[in-house]
């Protein structure tokens, strides 16, 4: 990072935090490749937790000037404007994602507030903290379609897009995903929501050992899948997407539709349009969902892609 990048990226954070937002937000994208040198770099604004990713490798001068960088910043007005309290540095590019708590006192978990419903974050403890935020338009438009469907959300991770369709109203929501544990996140998402959860399964299995489990709750009006790029052991995109698409036919209703993502930056949105056209052709090709602006991004097809299918 040259100091022209830094100082690209000390403005940006000025004038984020003065005008810091009510709500969890992705405040820099340098994984967009839209800023020379910074690349490598993103910043989440989590409602008074600043966190700062850093996903390759940096000089050890590189990384005290960005830790000196960080804290001038705490000394700003627009800090103390945002109500900022803690700033944390992840190094997501070193086993197990180390993060250094910069200024702050170190907590476990975070409550944070995504359109008004609350989400549980873990902090400092894993690569991820539980809620993908550039996700934030597909949770959104899933709240808007769920109203009285019955809803399977595939990969369910800590099942952001479960707690969007309850909020929605959906009938019931079927969650599956073989991590236990973000399901049991996923359980303290849902109760922080104040959620029924009668009305909510969580299936802790091998999605392609248990489809006999996930048929039983169907037919599904709308189907959600979000898997990971590369699960080692248990999924890879480009061999295991294709099984996914060929099972939805029989699970789904008569009009049902379904939400099929992926965040690989080496598959574009034709991939899945094609996939489905080959393995369910009775699935139809309706819209790509757009991607929240503050991900902007200088290659558009290697960004989030959110595409809606309609049987018909």
């Amino acid at each position: 990072m040259t100091p022209d990048a830094f100082a690209t990226l000390h403005q940006h954070l000025l004038a984020a935090l003065n005008t810091a937002p009510q709500e969890t937000r992705r405040l820099f994208h340098g994984r967009g490749r839209c800023w020379p040198g910074l690349e490598q770099i993103t910043v989440d604004w989590l409602q008074g937790v600043l966190l700062v990713a850093l996903f390759k490798p940096v000089s050890d001068d590189e990384l005290q000037a960005l830790q000196c960088l960080l804290l001038d910043l705490s000394q700003t007005m627009a800090w103390q404007h945002s109500g900022a309290h803690s700033l944390l540095l992840q190094q997501r590019y070193l086993p197990e994602s180390p993060t250094q708590w910069l200024l702050g006192e170190p907590v476990a978990h975070w409550d944070i507030v995504e359109h008004g419903l609350r989400y549980r974050l873990d902090l400092g403890r894993k690569q991820n903290t539980g809620l993908f935020l550039d996700m934030r338009h597909g949770r959104q438009w899933v709240q808007a379609q769920a109203a009285g469907k019955r809803v399977l959300n595939l990969f369910a991770y800590t099942c952001g897009f479960s707690v969007a369709a309850m909020a929605g109203g959906a009938q019931q929501v079927v969650n599956l995903d073989m991590a236990k544990p973000a399901l049991s996140r996923g359980r303290d998402n849902h109760r922080l929501n104040d959620h029924d959860l009668s009305q909510v399964v969580f299936l802790g299995h091998d999605l392609f050992k248990s489809w006999a489990k996930v048929s039983k709750y169907g037919p599904y009006d709308l189907i959600i899948i979000d898997p990971p790029s590369f699960q080692r052991g248990s999924f890879v995109l480009s061999k295991d997407y294709p099984k996914v698409l060929r099972r939805l036919p029989e699970l789904l209703s008569t009009d049902g539709r379904v939400l099929a993502c992926s965040n690989e930056p080496e598959i574009g949105p034709d991939y899945l349009i094609d996939a489905m056209a080959r393995e369910a052709p009775s699935l139809h090709f309706s819209e790509r969902l757009s991607n929240p602006p503050e991900f902007p991004d200088s290659h558009p097809d290697s960004a989030l892609k959110a595409l809606v299918f309609s049987k018909r």
